[in-house]
């Protein structure tokens, strides 16, 4: 058995108190405030993926549109009313 030896009286009552709150285990509440952090970890790096990759091809977009054509945000002008957000 591998064993976690916490010297932190801060962390050990969050502990206790979780497990008091929950019925779980003190062991079984650090688990699961670490399962819930990461899976926050893991939403948190998708979403900064997702931005860059929009990024990128708003980028991409702006390096293939013609000089002098409509930007980007006149052709979502275009197609959305400013007011409401709707399509046009």
């Amino acid at each position: 058995m591998v064993q976690l030896n916490i010297k932190n009286e801060r962390v050990v009552t969050l502990a206790r108190d979780v497990a008091a709150r929950t019925g779980q285990t003190q062991t079984g509440a650090i688990e699961s405030a670490l399962e819930r952090y990461l899976a926050d970890l893991v939403r948190e790096a998708e979403r900064d993926s997702k931005k860059d990759e929009v990024d990128r091809l708003l980028a991409q977009i702006d390096a293939e549109r013609l000089p002098g054509g409509p930007s980007v945000e006149e052709i979502m002008d275009d197609l959305y009313d400013p007011e409401t957000g709707l399509p046009r």
